[in-house]
């Protein structure tokens, strides 16, 4: 656990960046620190290892005072991924990761091997071990990020905008496979961002700071979203927050109208199947929209995705797949409608 008691750190000049701050981030848990510009999140993921020592309070870890211990021994157990991945430009991909092993003692061949390793782990071919940075992509750069920071197996890991330099579809996939590795891995993680959408889908609990560097909230993702403490927090996590809470509710009970018998006759619109059942798009008034590629969702996905594709969808549905993608069943958005507001009576009861 990483406990903040009663932190602040004041720059020379009298400004506070963050005032008085007690905060515990649980073990084997994402804690989101959000908030705008200026609110001091940053700097307080940045005291946790001391590249910034805090002016007065406590932070520990686990009970131990970081200022009590080396800030290099301390950095070096810590893992720390930023924006843009800050690799070393001229030491190979194995080598960027090996960093950490190698200050800790470890020989060059075993943490060669250990950062293959690694790079299997983050996602990445193992091939890519003998390029330099400047060889791979902004996704593939952020990858070799998160197995640096992974390679002395740290219990703690700090991530400041990891995700924000890379664009949507790169930032989804690496937001997916950082679930992922923290389902297998377990670590306690503080994470920055600016975007309360990340915030809400990745963290396990979100703390939002306000200007002037003041926690305004703290909880889990749907505490803020059914009862943020004050109009700051309602409006940033938005006057849409109720949609925004569907990220939290799947599909699995959404119940769907069979691919064969689907015709949506106020649209004029059927789906387009191609030989083996996969959904290639919609026939629209008799002219097929092959470039208005279907919608598709699974059982596992959350209903806030669901929602989305119907609304965009020029027939007003989503389509479901199965695991090979095979189309097994369409949902307009007045079926979902009519579930939510289901769900909504039932929590009411």
């Amino acid at each position: 656990m990483i406990t903040f008691d009663a932190v602040t750190k004041a720059f020379p000049g009298g400004n506070v960046a963050v005032d008085n701050l007690s905060l515990e981030l649980p073990t084997g848990q994402i804690t989101v620190f959000v908030g705008p510009s200026g609110c001091g999140k940053t700097t307080s993921l940045r005291m946790i290892n001391r590249t910034i020592e805090p002016t007065s309070g406590t932070i520990s870890i686990d009970g131990e005072d970081v200022t009590s211990q080396d800030a290099a021994l301390l950095r070096r157990r810590i893992g720390y991924v930023i924006q843009h991945a800050g690799l070393f430009p001229h030491r190979t991909v194995a080598d960027n990761i090996a960093t950490v092993p190698l200050l800790n003692g470890v020989n060059k061949a075993q943490a060669r091997e250990q950062a293959r390793e690694l790079l299997t782990r983050v996602g990445l071919d193992e091939s890519l071990a003998s390029r330099y940075p400047a060889q791979l992509s902004g996704g593939q750069q952020q990858r070799v990020g998160v197995a640096r920071a992974l390679a002395a197996d740290p219990p703690v890991m700090l991530m400041d905008e990891p995700f924000s330099a890379v664009d949507p579809i790169v930032r989804d996939g690496l937001q997916r496979e950082f679930l992922r590795l923290q389902s297998e891995l377990g670590k306690t993680i503080a994470f920055v961002t600016h975007d309360i959408d990340e915030a809400i889908k990745l963290g396990d609990r979100v703390a939002i700071f306000r200007e002037g560097g003041h926690l305004a909230q703290v909880g889990s993702p749907q505490d803020l979203l059914d009862d943020p403490a004050d109009e700051f927090v309602a409006d940033f996590v938005g006057r849409d927050r109720g949609f925004r809470a569907l990220s939290f509710i799947t599909a699995e009970k959404l119940e769907v109208e069979q691919v064969s018998a689907y015709v949506d006759r106020a649209r004029g619109a059927s789906l387009v199947l191609d030989d083996t059942g996969r959904p290639t798009g919609w026939s629209v008034d008799g002219q097929e929209v092959l470039r208005a590629l279907p919608g598709t969702f699974t059982t596992r996905d959350a209903l806030r995705l669901v929602t989305d594709l119907a609304i965009t969808s020029p027939a007003g549905a989503a389509v479901r797949v199965d695991e090979a993608g095979v189309a097994d069943g369409v949902v307009a958005h007045e079926a979902i409608a009519r579930h939510l507001t289901a769900l909504r009576r039932e929590t009411e009861r």
